[in-house]
C-alpha cells in the first residue's frame, strides 16, 4: 500500500547524497551509525544528521541491539520498498511503498517508551 507524501520535501531530503547512501546501504541489513559511517565515508554526526532527518519521514527504522554485557546500540534499517512519482494534472504525487506496516510502527512506538 502506498501512501501520499510532499514531493518537494521528500524530493529535498534525497537529493543529498549522504542520505540516499545510508538508504542504499541500510536496505538489505540493519546497520549501526558507525557501520554507516565507514560504507558512506563520512563522519558519525554526519551520518546522525542524516538519519534525524530519514527518521523524521520514516525513510528509516531504528531498532535497538542488546549486548551480552548490558549495553545496547541502534541499527537502522531502510523503511522503503518503493518511491514511485506520478505525473498529474495537478503538478506531482509522491507515493511512497514502506517496508514496514502500521503495526510494526506501532510496535516501535510502545518497545520506545
Amino acid at each position: 500500500m502506498g501512501e501520499d507524501c510532499d514531493v518537494e520535501t521528500i524530493g529535498g531530503v534525497l537529493e543529498d547524497s549522504v542520505a540516499r547512501s545510508i538508504l542504499v546501504h541500510a536496505r538489505t541489513e540493519s546497520l549501526s551509525a558507525n557501520a554507516l559511517a565507514d560504507r558512506c565515508d563520512v563522519s558519525t554526526v554526519t551520518i546522525y544528521r542524516r538519519l534525524e532527518t530519514l527518521r523524521e519521514h520514516d525513510l528509516v527504522v531504528a531498532s535497538t541491539v542488546p549486548e551480552r554485557d548490558g549495553n545496547h546500540y541502534k541499527v537502522y534499517r531502510t523503511n522503503v520498498r518503493r518511491l514511485t512519482v506520478d505525473l498529474t494534472d495537478d503538478g506531482f504525487e509522491l507515493s511512497i511503498e514502506r517496508t514496514d506496516t502500521a503495526a510494526d510502527r506501532f510496535t516501535r512506538l510502545i518497545e520506545e517508551m
